[in-house]
Parts: C-alpha cells; sequence; structure tokens
C-alpha cells in the first residue's frame, strides 16, 4: 500500500480519486495536464493504479498506534463483514469507513481521509498520547462510536449522513456520575418491532407496526432502538437509551452473577433489607477476598435473528469468570403499581415521566455455561475477546478469543458451547464473506499466524459436541482405531433376509437339519428368515470434513458373529521386527445343541502407491474352541480369551503358536486390558482379575481377584503417576475402582483386591477409554512434574448415550473438592428435591455389598459452583477454609486437563 501511494506521489496524482471501476478505458486521473512523453511511464502508472483500484485500497490506512476497532457507515453494510465488489460500488460516495485509534479516530472515503478527531485530553500539551486519556475500546452501531476512555470517562461519535462528518460530545449522564466506566457497548435493537420496547412500561400505548410504515409508499421508516449497555467498577450495570442516554434499567451489583437480574427500582421494592445486611456482614469480616477488585472488562448485548428471539447479555469479569443472561418479559401488575405510588409520591413530575420509560418488565435470566473463561494470556495481548457473528457458514452466535478460544452458538434459543483448542490461543477473530470464502472467517493466532477458514458443513453443531454422522445402513457393534493408516475398522451387522431352507443347510450338524425338513413343508421351507450377517466394514474421513469413505469390506462367514476387533502389534519371532495388523475375534452362532466355536483372524492393511487404494489381505487364520470373544497384544505376543481360558500365542510370521496359558474360572471373558506385563480381565458374572506375565518361564500367573459376585460391562486400568488402579463397571450402573496391596491386612495376602472408590454412574457403561491428561499452568509450575505428566483420564460411553470421563485427582484438591461438594449439597437448590449424594450411592440390588471409600468427587455437582452468586461463593470458601480463587483454579485445571477432543 505505501509503495502505491509513493507511486502517485512521484507524480503528482496523490490527491485524485481512482475510477469507479476497472472496466472503464479512459483515463480518468485528470482532465488537465501534461502528457507522458515516456511511455513505459505511463504504462507502470496505469498497472500501479489498476492494482489499488481491483485490491480496494478503501479497507486499509496507516497509523502509528494500535488500531482498536473499524467500521463502516451509512451504508446497508454495517454488520461486520467485508464487502464485495457491488456493494462497494453500488453504495458510492455515501459509505464511510471509521478507523479508531489511541489517541482519536479518521473517517475515511475510500483511501482518502475526511475528518481527523482528535481525542486526546487537554492537559496533554505535548501531544503524546501516552500522558493523557486515550481511547480504550469502542463500539459500532451505525450511525454512532461508543469510545471508553483509560480514565473511565465516556465519548459519542455521533454521524450525520447529510454531511457525512462526525461530531464528538461527552454525554451528560456519565459526567454527573462519580462511577468510572470499566466497559460499555452499544446495542441495536433491530427490527419492526423492536423486543426492548415490549418490556417498557409504556409498550401497551405502542400501536405495533402501524407506527413504522409511512402510508404513502409503505417503506420502514423505523430500523429499531440503540441502546448503550454500561458496566461501572463498582459492580454496577446500566442501559440507557441513545441518543438521550436516559437510564432505562439499572442492576445493582451486576458482577455478583445472580439467578435474576431485576431493574433497581423493582429490587429496591421486592428484596428485604437482610439482605443487604448479610452483605456488609461479609465484607466486614473479611471474606470478600476480591469482590472489592472484581469489575466487568468486556460486556456485550445481541439478539439474534429468529423466531421469537430475545437478547443475550454477556460479560467476562476480571478473572476471566464469563456471566451469560438471558432476556425474558415478566409483566406483574402489583409491583408495577408499588413503582407508580412510590414514583408519584417522591419523585418530581420529570422524574415520573423518565421512570415511565424504564424497562420496568424486563428481566435476564442467568444461563449456565459449559465452559471455563480464565484466560492465561500476557496483559496487553488480548484487547476483545468477544465477536459476535450472524453468518459463518449459516450459523450465528458469538467467539470467545483467548488461550481456550470458544465458539457460542445459537440454535432454537438455546446456546451451545464448543470449545476449539486445535491452533491455541486466538487474539483476533472476524467474519468474512467473498466470491473466494463463502460466509467464512479469519482468526489470528498467538504466533502471529492468520488463518482463512470455513466451518465443516457436515457437522451438526445443535448438540453437546460437534456431531458428523456416518450412515452405515446397519449395527455398528465394535470400533477401533488404526492410527498409522487413519482407518475406522468397524464391526457392523445387518439384517438379511433368506430363505429357510437355507439357514437350516448352513447348519454344521447336518443330521438336525435333515430331521428338520422332513417336519417342514415345501412352502414353510421357502419363507424367509431374518438372520443377522457381520462384516468388518474399514472407514476413512476426509481430512476436509466430507463424508467418510468405505475403503475395505471383510465379510464373515455364514452364522458367524464377529465380537471383537483390536489393532494389535505383534513381534515377528522370524524377522525380529513388530508388524501391526488387524486381529478379529469371531464365534458360530448355531444354536445351543452345537458346541461353540470361533476364528481369530489376522489382516495386514496397507495403502497402494498408486491410486491411495486401502488393501487389505488376509494374513493368518485359525479356527479354535470356544467363542473368541477378547483380543489383546501382551509385548509382542498375541493374548486370546477364547472360551474359559486364555492363551498367549507367538507370532512367527506365518503362525500364531501358544507358549502360555491360564485357566481362569470366569464363564465369558467381556474385556482384557494390558499395561506392560499386567492384564486386567473382565467376566460376564466373576468380576474381574489381576495377572501378570513373565517373560522368563512363560508364566502367566494371577496376582488378585474380586471375590464379589459382580456382572462386569466392561474394564480399564486407571493410572495416575506410579499408582495403578482397576476399573470395572456392572450391570447396576456401578462403577467400581480397586487396587492391589499385597501388604495390607485386608487383602488375604495379596489374593484379594481392595475397593478404592465406587460410584453409580446411573447408565450402562460398555467402553472405557484411556487418554492421557493434558499438562496444567498448576502442573508446569509444580517441581514434581513427572507424576503429573504420567496421568490418565477415562473416557467412557454408555447404552443411553451418554459419555462421561473419570479422572484423578491429588489428595490436596481431592480433599478441598470433596467439602466443597458436601456444602452444595445443601447450598444448591436440586432438581425435584433430589439428593446428589443418595443418587451417587452403590446400588446393589439387594446383595450384601459391603461399603467402599467415599474417594469420588461428583463434577456434575460442582460445576453448580460457579452459578452461585459470588458472595455466596466467597462465604462457602471461607467455611471450607480456602479461597475462591483456589477452587476455581482447580476446576479450570480438572477442565483443561481432560480437554482432549
Amino acid at each position: 500500500m505505501i509503495e502505491e501511494m509513493t507511486a502517485l506521489d512521484d507524480n503528482g496524482k496523490l490527491g485524485v480519486k481512482p475510477c469507479s471501476t476497472p472496466m472503464i478505458p479512459n483515463l480518468q486521473l485528470a482532465k488537465e495536464g501534461e502528457l507522458f512523453k515516456d511511455p513505459e511511464r505511463y504504462k507502470r502508472l496505469v498497472g500501479k493504479l489498476n492494482y489499488l483500484i481491483v485490491t480496494q485500497p478503501d479497507i486499509a490506512y496507516f497509523v502509528d498506534e494500535n488500531c482498536l476497532r473499524r467500521g463502516e457507515w451509512w451504508t446497508a453494510l454495517s454488520n461486520g463483514e467485508i464487502a464485495g465488489d457491488k456493494e462497494w460500488q453500488r453504495q458510492g460516495e455515501r459509505r464511510r469507513v471509521i478507523q479508531v485509534y489511541e489517541s482519536g479516530a479518521r473517517i475515511l472515503d475510500g483511501s482518502f481521509m475526511t475528518q481527523d478527531l482528535n481525542l486526546v485530553v487537554n492537559g496533554n500539551e505535548s501531544g503524546n498520547a501516552s500522558e493523557g486519556c486515550t481511547v480504550l475500546s469502542a463500539s459500532i452501531s451505525d450511525p454512532y462510536v461508543l469510545l471508553t476512555m483509560t480514565d473511565g470517562s465516556i465519548r459519542l461519535l455521533v454521524g450525520d449522513s447529510s454531511s457525512c462528518s462526525v461530531s464528538v460530545s461527552a454525554p451528560a449522564a456519565f459526567g454527573s456520575s462519580k462511577k468510572c466506566v470499566s466497559s460499555c457497548t452499544l446495542y441495536h435493537d433491530k427490527g419492526v418491532e423492536p423486543w426492548l420496547r415490549m418490556t417498557s412500561t409504556d409498550a401497551w400505548l405502542s400501536t405495533g407496526v402501524g407506527e413504522t410504515i409511512d402510508g404513502t409508499d409503505g417503506s420502514l421508516q423505523d430500523q429499531g432502538d440503540i441502546y448503550c449497555v454500561a458496566c461501572y467498577d463498582n459492580g454496577d450495570l446500566e442501559i440507557f437509551d441513545v441518543p438521550n442516554f436516559i437510564s432505562v434499567f439499572y442492576v445493582d451489583k451486576f458482577v455478583s452473577g445472580k439467578s435474576h437480574l431485576v431493574d433497581h427500582q423493582i429490587s429496591d421494592l421486592q428484596k428485604p433489607s437482610e439482605v443487604d445486611q448479610n452483605s456488609q456482614e461479609l465484607i466486614s469480616h473479611g471474606r470478600n477476598e476480591s469482590s472489592q477488585n472484581m469489575k466487568v472488562i468486556e460486556v456485550a448485548m445481541q439478539r439474534w435473528s429468529g423466531q421469537h428471539s430475545r437478547p443475550f447479555l454477556f460479560g467476562i469479569l476480571t478473572d476471566g469468570t464469563i456471566l451469560c443472561y438471558h432476556a425474558y418479559l415478566f409483566e406483574n401488575t402489583d409491583s408495577a403499581s408499588k413503582i407508580d405510588d412510590s414514583v408519584s409520591i417522591d419523585n418530581s413530575v420529570s422524574s415520573s415521566n423518565m421512570s415511565s420509560s424504564r424497562l420496568r418488565n424486563l428481566r435476564f435470566l442467568r444461563v449456565p455455561l459449559d465452559i471455563q473463561g480464565r484466560d492465561d494470556m500476557p496483559n496487553g495481548t488480548l484487547s476483545r475477546r468477544l465477536s459476535i457473528f450472524k453468518n459463518i457458514s449459516g450459523y450465528q452466535g458469538l467467539f470467545l478469543c483467548g488461550s481456550r478460544p470458544a465458539w457460542f452458538m445459537v440454535f432454537r434459543e438455546r446456546l451451545r458451547v464448543h470449545p476449539q483448542l486445535c491452533d491455541g490461543p486466538i487474539v483476533a477473530f472476524t467474519v468474512l464473506h467473498n466470491v473466494n470464502c463463502n460466509h467464512g472467517l479469519i482468526y489470528v493466532t498467538s504466533q502471529g499466524v492468520l488463518k482463512i477458514c470455513q466451518l465443516p458443513s457436515t457437522s451438526n453443531y445443535d448438540n453437546y459436541w460437534p456431531v458428523q454422522k456416518v450412515p452405515l445402513k446397519g449395527t455398528p457393534h465394535q470400533v477401533t482405531y488404526f492410527h498409522e493408516k487413519n482407518l475406522y475398522p468397524v464391526i457392523i451387522s445387518a439384517p438379511v433376509q433368506k430363505p429357510l431352507n437355507q439357514v437350516l443347510s448352513s447348519m454344521v450338524d447336518q443330521d438336525v437339519g435333515h430331521v428338520e425338513n422332513h417336519n417342514l413343508s415345501a412352502d414353510e421351507l421357502q419363507q424367509t428368515y431374518s438372520v443377522e450377517e457381520f462384516e468388518i466394514r474399514i472407514l476413512e474421513p476426509e481430512k476436509s470434513g466430507g463424508p467418510w469413505q468405505t475403503r475395505a469390506t471383510i465379510a464373515m462367514h455364514s452364522s458367524e458373529n464377529a465380537l471383537t476387533i483390536r489393532v494389535v502389534t505383534l513381534l515377528n519371532a522370524t524377522t525380529k521386527e513388530n508388524e501391526t495388523l488387524l486381529a478379529v475375534g469371531t464365534a458360530y452362532v448355531q444354536g445351543e445343541d452345537v458346541a461353540a466355536r470361533g476364528r481369530v483372524l489376522l489382516f495386514s492393511v496397507g495403502k497402494d502407491a498408486d491410486n491411495s487404494q486401502t488393501l487389505v489381505s488376509e494374513v493368518y487364520s485359525k479356527e479354535l474352541k470356544g467363542a473368541i470373544s477378547a483380543l489383546a497384544s501382551l509385548q509382542g505376543h498375541l493374548l486370546i480369551a477364547s472360551g474359559p481360558k486364555i492363551i498367549l500365542h507367538k507370532w512367527t510370521g506365518a503362525e500364531l503358536n501358544g507358549i502360555a496359558f491360564y485357566d481362569v474360572p470366569p464363564l465369558y471373558v467381556v474385556s482384557l486390558n494390558i499395561v506392560k506385563n499386567f492384564i486386567l480381565l473382565g467376566d460376564i458374572h466373576k468380576s474381574i482379575y489381576f495377572l501378570s506375565w513373565k517373560e522368563q518361564g512363560a508364566q502367566l500367573s494371577l496376582l488378585a481377584k474380586d471375590f464379589g459376585s459382580l456382572d462386569c460391562y466392561a474394564t480399564e486400568f486407571l493410572i495416575d503417576g506410579s499408582t495403578l488402579s482397576l476399573t470395572v463397571s456392572d450391570d447396576q450402573k456401578n462403577i467400581q475402582i480397586f487396587y492391589y496391596a499385597p501388604k495390607s491386612t485386608e487383602s488375604w495376602k495379596g489374593q484379594k483386591l481392595l475397593s478404592r472408590a465406587e460410584f453409580h454412574v446411573g447408565a450402562h457403561v460398555t467402553k472405557f477409554l484411556r487418554l492421557q491428561m493434558l499438562s496444567t499452568s498448576s502442573d508446569k509450575a509444580c517441581s514434581t512434574v513427572s507424576d503429573k505428566t504420567n496421568r490418565f483420564a477415562l473416557l467412557f460411553g454408555t447404552l443411553d448415550g451418554s459419555i462421561g470421563c473419570i479422572a484423578p485427582l491429588d489428595e490436596l484438591t481431592f480433599r478441598r473438592l470433596q467439602s466443597l461438594q458436601k456444602k452444595l449439597g445443601d447450598a444448591v437448590p436440586h432438581v425435584g428435591g433430589l439428593n446428589p449424594r443418595s443418587f451417587r450411592q452403590f446400588h446393589s440390588n439387594g446383595k450384601v455389598h459391603r461399603r467402599g471409600p467415599d474417594s469420588i468427587v461428583d463434577c456434575e455437582l460442582l460445576c453448580h459452583y460457579e452459578m452461585l452468586p459470588l458472595e455466596e461463593q466467597l462465604e462457602i470458601a471461607h467455611q471450607i477454609g480456602t479461597t475462591r480463587s483456589q477452587i476455581l483454579s482447580n476446576l479450570n485445571d480438572l477442565s483443561l486437563g481432560t480437554s482432549f477432543l
């Protein structure tokens, strides 16, 4: 940009405007002047001017200070999007661009400045912006720009559409107040019938749509109302109408995070005096911690499009807490009559007129957010965190910048929060819509990387997590991940209609089928029968976020069910190299009169270098007695659960040779888990067994087991540093955590597994997935980092479609959160009056059960702590002997450590 302006200055054409379109061939630089003698010089100048025209230099203007905001005025394109070529030409000279920086603002007409406003206070004689009062933040709503200054004052820029000029004023409402403004924003209540008008006391006087339509041509004359939302240093919030700046709504102690927000006039008449006395006593006892320094550093208010939509109010506190409120209409004639009586008695006529315009029927309900807003960005690196968008791939909401950015998407007046952790901290965000990027976005990371993106169209964001549905046309039973090839092998079954004679002929015992044929007529043999046929389908996700593709299919035999699938790493005894293979265990289901048998299958998966086609080849197949219900790789060997025993095999490259076995008494093995040389085995009715493998002597030995009768659904190891625990879920929707302590007298000389924790989930857990926890800021500051890094959490899935997580805690954090959990059991109103402590008790269904230790904290209950008012948070923290910041830090570290998705 600077090079092109220098070229114009050298030729004396810096003050002229470029042509309105690059398609006009005539010379439009000037009507008068000398012709160029050098044709090459003329061609270079025309080429540079064409570059300026095509690239639209009106979107940039250099200033030697931090640019806070940029926006457009007097145009229909005031939605924050970058306009395309057509809109830029059609608006003509009525469009103006305002650029706000620290010491002032500039009005631009294209690439030319039409007005320069100096906003530095008069006391700054030297002109150095750092010595005086400068602009802290800006909010733009055509034709107003609201500026927050560093001294807490407010400036309002008003644009005149007729003269295309800007005037500066200081609202008297803020000048007379002794309170400093910590943050403010403009809210444009758009529409033919603005929503906030319905909440005013004189809303019944409105005649509706008739007021907003001109009688001659029917054009819309009312484009809505504009309000100023201001937050003060003392934590209060106030809403003014613009440009009169008459207070219409006032909230006392907005930073407290109360469950409901009510206008101060109404709350004064309704709330008892004991509330103020209790809060004063709380402060006098020194329990307010840092509540006096708590203030709102950023505020935003927005009503997105949609039927029956209502405004949302957002606020970010100094400690990173995010407050979210949803407005609603509340009509109470009794309280309104009380206010009218008090106004008529105590106030003058002018003040009563002012009170009649208040939004008395406006209420705000706090909305819980499943996100931790504490930000670790250094001071001064991030100015604005909330960015509102109205159409990114058809979605609307706001984006939260910072060290842990997140999307807030609005669906049917409900917020869906989706964290974005793929690129680290994000310092800037905006929308982008043009031909090359249709309804996309731009963001800049803390490393200075700028990315232009679009949201994947295949994902559904109206859920707790973004969901992408992959049509299988069958029932999935198990899935595993092939990391080296980025493939997902899935066991799928689908019902197939077959004639009855084909079903009978497929039975192994032909004599039985022969006898049955004599008892059936020819018509009965031709009737169809539904049979489940199994197959292994290998899926590959598209890198661009498109639909998944089926790369290969492995069909099973008739009456053969695939039970388990694993990606295993086996040591080839011949070549002494590790091979990654796909292992499948099956079982033939042919009735109770036929002996059970199954197959173990090994497949090699590769890709063709020419066409990237996935190649699947069977390298081994063997039939064994009993169903192959579980598989696992153990130090280069393959461990197989076949019927009532487990067998360890050695892979030679062509054969599986058994080297060790253990005849465990279980009925049916449902899971096998391996950590180093330790084996966790889960049985369908005999609970869990803990075994070890010794290479020397080739021995599988039993270390300990649970002597209780437990119908096991799933098992997994839980690792916390050097501590190894065994986790199991049962048919009563419980989860138990055991540990091995051979030196304890309660373990019967190490034969019995001891209970570490137990609790009730409320759903059948069928799968555990062990994932390493992410490091947090407290882990990095801790001296013993080795124990913190070797910490894993268990992600589990249930039969009712829910997903949960179990994570280990250090002793000090656990004791603190356990004390908090006991307090919240009484402080938080529960749904239906139910007790969460009773719900989490172990359910034994009438069986004799010895109660285990209370070593579990319920995060579903702990998350209610942030929803309590600030005063209650401080009081509870004081009662358990800690601070609010310490509790929030523990919850934040736990949330960050388990954010592995």
